[in-house]
């Protein structure tokens, strides 16, 4: 996964603050973003990714409070710093009560933004790492099945409003424990992070997610795609698995498309999918492993690498 570049976005109806605090977070090296009021930051935030907002509080047309209210209902992880010269209408009680990070009084120097500022940034990663930490195998680096079951009701719910497809492929690694037994558990752990990589190497970044269930499973959701492009990308892994030539082993796979069923439950639906990709994993074992196969909805289901 890759990491995340802070933004910033900064909102004052004052085009010389714009141009002040441009000029002093550039130089302290972070990319950004100017807005002169509220609902022009309304709009940015939409098409942009800012990790932190400064703000002024007394704007036309939306002020900084009401902005400050809309980021925390709609962008829960952006941290906010409120900048003003009317610190008697908005203490910093005020503002922290309502979501934001932190407060500064103008006039502000140099030195205090930064320090504020990388603070905040501090703060950030700190919650981001845990996060991750949260979500990922420490091995692989790819997101681990807690996160798979709270990604997959997102990305079949997406799929079924805007009309798309979604596929599981289901992975496990053959002979992994006669790997173990030969090379030893840390050859095994690098085969493990190969497939981490190749699995990395082959989805579209935010569009397909992969995931390390535990052990030698992993999985992989498609979106936005058709069975021949699913096909496709699922061959080129095996491809990929086999040219690293870890040797006595295979990858064995199944694949199956979301249905939706409007008399079950989405929980139901989810749990049909994982069945059948799994089913489909495990007549590719039985079919002699290191090969694909998909769902019976599909024929027969063996698909040639």
């Amino acid at each position: 996964m890759t990491e995340q570049t802070d933004k910033i976005l900064i909102v004052d109806d004052d085009p010389v603050i714009l141009e002040l605090m441009g000029t002093y977070i550039a130089s302290f090296g972070f990319d950004h973003d100017t807005a002169g009021n509220g609902l022009e930051a309304v709009q940015k935030l939409k098409k942009d990714n800012f990790t932190i907002v400064f703000t002024d509080m007394i704007m036309p047309e939306m002020d900084g409070m009401l902005l400050l209210k809309h980021i925390r209902e709609n962008y829960s992880k952006i941290g906010v710093i409120v900048i003003t010269g009317y610190g008697h209408t908005f203490t910093y009680t005020d503002v922290i009560k309502a979501g934001a990070s932190d407060f500064i009084s103008k006039p502000f120097n140099a030195d205090e933004l930064e320090a504020k500022l990388n603070r905040l940034v501090r703060e950030l990663n700190l919650v981001r790492q845990l996060e991750r930490h949260s979500i990922c195998d420490p091995l692989t680096d790819l997101y681990n099945r807690r996160y798979f079951n709270t990604k997959i009701v997102t990305e079949v719910q997406r799929a079924d409003r805007q009309g798309y497809h979604i596929f599981l492929q289901l992975l496990d690694v053959d002979n992994l424990k006669g790997y173990n037994d030969e090379i030893g558990h840390l050859g095994g752990d690098e085969l493990l992070k190969s497939v981490g990589r190749i699995l990395r190497e082959s989805i579209r970044e935010n569009v397909d997610w992969a995931f390390r269930f535990g052990g030698d499973e992993f999985g992989v959701v498609f979106a936005q795609i058709e069975l021949k492009q699913t096909v496709a990308v699922a061959k080129r892994i095996l491809e990929k698995y086999n040219e690293k030539k870890f040797t006595g082993t295979g990858l064995s796979t199944g694949i199956a498309c979301f249905i939706r069923s409007p008399d079950n439950s989405w929980e139901d639906d989810i749990a049909d999918l994982i069945d059948r990709a799994d089913k489909a994993l495990y007549r590719a074992k039985n079919l002699g492993k290191n090969q694909m196969v998909l769902d019976e909805a599909y024929g027969n289901g063996t698909v040639a690498v």
